[in-house]
């Protein structure tokens, strides 16, 4: 079980509790954007060679969530993978 005071959680709860997600290929939220960072840890998300490519986001994919901080934060955060 992770800890409530762990280093990566930094006020998620507001806007990320009980919210509903996707597995997605990375896309840009804005044609201004090139990259996003994981809510939690702030691992790169881009169509770049070493950043990740794929992970979990909010239907409007505007939050990325990597894959290690899902596992490791989807009970605390109660959050539902569904299918776009």
């Amino acid at each position: 079980m992770i800890d409530k005071n762990d280093w990566r959680i930094t006020n998620q709860e507001n806007y990320l509790k009980n919210k509903e997600l996707i597995y997605a290929h990375y896309k840009p939220y804005s044609s201004k954007w090139d990259h996003d960072h994981c809510a939690f840890c702030n691992d790169t998300f881009s169509e770049y060679g070493s950043d990740l490519h794929e992970g979990y986001c909010t239907l409007d994919h505007y939050y990325w969530i990597c894959s290690n901080c899902f596992n490791d934060f989807k009970d605390m955060f109660k959050w539902k993978v569904v299918n776009e």
